[in-house]
């Protein structure tokens, strides 16, 4: 589960950010230790390269998530499952429901990334369905909070201080409030649940909350993949480096093509 700190903690916190204070804020229960000095540094960090996050650090809107390494290290692809388990907890049947729908709703963006990318449009409504529910679900996170969180934990830090530059030199270049987005707990942005690193690099169009944008973007994205590893298999693999994710996605697009080509023959006879 994931609180913000108290406030009291927070005070403390960001009194630390400034400067003005050395402490390190523990959560009972949770097992998990932020360093407010890590937030100087990570402040410090920024200003070298003449970026202010003292700002964003004192918004009303900041908060560290506890456990955000739980989340990751307890992840459904880090367990030992199988794929029809895991296929249960995706809700793999419902997506398979609803597929076709989002398919004969967004057929002639599907078809023409399709066409651009040479990517089959089963695969990209299956990433949606996958990633978001077909856009249905975007997280309840904050990107910035979630990477200055595992930053502040000592979370794949390297990771998290990239993705913050990415996050900012992208919120920057389309005047967004950072403060503003959602997230999942990673960071990963809307429905295709790309993230800042994905986003500046294979994201199609300026909005990120234009479904034909995500459609795009991960055609845009499987083929830079498909070109380095050969196959449609090996993309989907680069989209999340998980054999059960990609099983599950490739999966879906299969049952999807079937159902597909099934109701637009019915409906042609």
């Amino acid at each position: 589960m994931i609180s913000s700190i108290s406030s009291i903690s927070r005070i403390l916190v960001l009194w630390c950010a400034a400067g003005l204070l050395t402490v390190s804020v523990a959560h009972p229960g949770t097992g998990s230790e932020f360093d407010p000095d890590r937030l100087q540094q990570l402040q410090s960090h920024f200003e070298r390269s003449g970026t202010d996050i003292g700002p964003y650090l004192a918004d009303d809107r900041f908060e560290l998530y506890e456990g955000i390494t739980q989340r990751f290290t307890r992840s459904a692809e880090r367990k030992s499952l199988d794929l029809e388990e895991y296929k249960q907890i995706l809700g793999f049947e419902a997506k398979k429901q609803r597929i076709v729908t989002f398919i004969q709703e967004h057929q002639s963006v599907l078809e023409d990334a399709e066409k651009q990318y040479d990517i089959p449009k089963f695969v990209i409504a299956a990433i949606l369905g996958v990633e978001s529910d077909f856009g249905q679900n975007v997280g309840s996170y904050n990107p910035f909070n979630a990477y200055v969180s595992m930053y502040a934990e000592n979370y794949r830090a390297d990771f998290a201080l990239a993705q913050l530059e990415e996050l900012i030199k992208f919120t920057n270049r389309h005047e967004i409030d950072p403060m503003e987005l959602k997230s999942s707990y990673a960071g990963a942005m809307s429905y295709a649940q790309f993230i800042p690193y994905s986003l500046n690099q294979w994201f199609v169009g300026a909005d990120i909350w234009d479904m034909h944008n995500n459609i795009y973007s991960i055609g845009n994205y499987l083929a830079h993949f498909k070109r380095i590893t050969g196959t449609i298999d090996g993309a989907v693999l680069r989209y999340n480096p998980s054999r059960l994710y990609t099983d599950a996605v490739i999966a879906l697009a299969t049952e999807a093509e079937a159902l597909y080509n099934e109701q637009v023959g019915t409906a042609t006879r």
